[in-house]
């Protein structure tokens, strides 16, 4: 051990914990409104959530239909208590 400069494993620590803080960092500045689309988009694609073609394409027309209600029942109310 020498006092002149730090360790190897020390100095692997600190570009380690770097590494982390830097990833966490650009994570966490990412904009708002890319990172909401991209979840939008793997929820309604199912994906990551099953291996079965049936029940992923169940899940993405359920989930579609699903908005296209809600869409309808917002129409709705406007049109009828929005005059």
């Amino acid at each position: 051990m020498s006092a002149n400069g730090p360790r190897p494993d020390d100095d692997a620590k600190r570009q380690e914990e770097a590494r982390r803080i830097l990833e966490r960092t650009h994570r966490d500045s990412a904009p708002i409104l890319e990172s909401a689309l991209r979840r939008s988009g793997d929820f309604l694609a199912a994906r990551g959530e099953s291996d079965d073609p049936a029940e992923i394409w169940g899940k993405r027309i359920g989930r579609i239909l699903a908005i296209a209600v809600g869409i309808g029942c917002v129409v709705y109310l406007v049109a009828i208590y929005g005059r």
